[in-house]
């Protein structure tokens, strides 16, 4: 049997006029954490991660969450670096933003959460209204991306997008707007297309903001070799080049630079 180790989430603050509790500590929040700590445990495949449990107890309100020892080693070791650097600049985007929603729950609500793990129980790291765990923005900059793969749905009430499924990137939501969507005569859906998109992305890791993501151009997209259109083109060529001395023409292009 894999052996097992435990995250401690320890939250201390008010509701109201009395002290934080199970009793008076909103669902809302416990949804939060939970999404949290699967991001902070296992950010970059979490659809095949280990088991996570979870309970709750006293003690102002504290959150138990056990998983492999293996995920409670790294964790451990992101801690002491949050702690070390005082920043979470150098962490993996899904890291740094469940970071960052703690460190925004810490400002909304003043409360202070106290983390530890059973590998280093005596050692925890403290979000409070008093830390600044948010990434430095100067190092996100706009850029344009090219995706391609097959659009799985398109649509959304508040915020209208696309879902594309790519080999390279894995399934990305893409916002589109709602008169882009509007004004497709076909249906989009299951079909194959190339995607030219502008977002942020990390200037030191090359790492891409996924919720970034706006559409900028749909592109038909044909993956498979077409020899009769590589012929058309070489026959349009074929027209332009029409007297035109190949040898000379790379003569005159190269100069004097000899290969």
């Amino acid at each position: 049997m894999e052996k097992l180790g435990n995250i401690e989430i320890r939250v201390v603050g008010t509701s109201g006029n009395e002290k934080l509790k199970p009793e008076n500590y909103d669902i809302k929040y416990i949804l939060s954490l939970l999404q949290d700590v699967e991001d902070l445990l296992y950010p970059i495949n979490n659809k095949e991660r280990p088991l996570i449990s979870y309970d709750i107890g006293e003690g102002s309100v504290k959150h138990f969450f056990k998983t492999t020892m293996q995920a409670i080693i790294g964790f451990s070791a992101i801690l002491t670096q949050v702690q070390a650097h005082n920043s979470i600049d150098f962490l993996e985007l899904k890291t740094a933003r469940a970071f960052e929603n703690i460190q925004n729950l810490s400002l909304q609500k003043n409360y202070e959460f106290q983390i530890k793990t059973s590998l280093k129980d005596e050692y925890e790291l403290h979000i409070s209204p008093m830390t600044k765990f948010f990434r430095t923005e100067s190092i996100w900059a706009e850029a344009e991306f090219y995706f391609y793969g097959e659009l799985k749905n398109a649509g959304g009430k508040n915020k209208a997008n696309i879902h594309l499924d790519t080999a390279e990137y894995g399934y990305l939501a893409i916002e589109t707007g709602e008169e882009f969507l509007k004004g497709q005569e076909d249906n989009l859906l299951y079909k194959k297309f190339g995607i030219r998109a502008i977002g942020k992305q990390n200037i030191e890791t090359g790492e891409l903001d996924r919720k970034s993501l706006k559409l900028v151009e749909l592109i038909d997209y044909f993956p498979k070799f077409d020899p009769s259109y590589l012929n058309t083109l070489i026959a349009k060529a074929k027209t332009n080049w029409k007297g035109v001395d190949p040898n000379e023409w790379l003569y005159n292009l190269r100069g004097d630079y000899e290969a």
